[in-house]
């Protein structure tokens, strides 16, 4: 399976120490950074290969998204890393539900809980 140009997910609770040892974990990231109004930065992978990464709180519906702008992550798909994050955060995460194409219906995402249930919704863009 090829890995996505990048990972995107939403987290239903955006916090910052729990996601910092994740991601420390995950891609030997630093620490989050403060990057502006509710925006938070840092920087895993190697020099050869860097994975940025940028959280917004609540960029939607209260939600943080968390953008791993790298093709070079442990998750091939927005999937894999909502389950990781889902059961190492103990939050609700939601993400696309495949690679979005054309003509696809914007407002269907997956929702996975930390208990593992995951499902297909409808989460219009409230434009909050």
């Amino acid at each position: 399976m090829e890995s996505y140009p990048d990972i995107e997910i939403y987290l239903a609770r955006g916090d910052i120490a729990r996601l910092n040892a994740w991601l420390a974990e995950a891609i030997g990231a630093e620490a989050l950074a403060p990057a502006g109004k509710r925006q938070w930065r840092t920087r895993g992978g190697t020099d050869v290969t860097p994975v940025p990464v940028l959280l917004m709180e609540k960029a939607a519906d209260g939600f943080a998204s968390l953008w791993f702008d790298s093709s070079h992550t442990p998750w091939a798909t927005d999937a894999e890393c909502a389950r990781e994050a889902a059961r190492r955060l103990e939050c609700e995460v939601r993400c696309s539900l495949g690679g979005w194409q054309p003509g696809d219906d914007p407002d269907r995402f997956m929702q996975v809980l930390p208990d593992g249930t995951e499902q297909p919704i409808d989460w219009p863009d409230s434009g909050q």
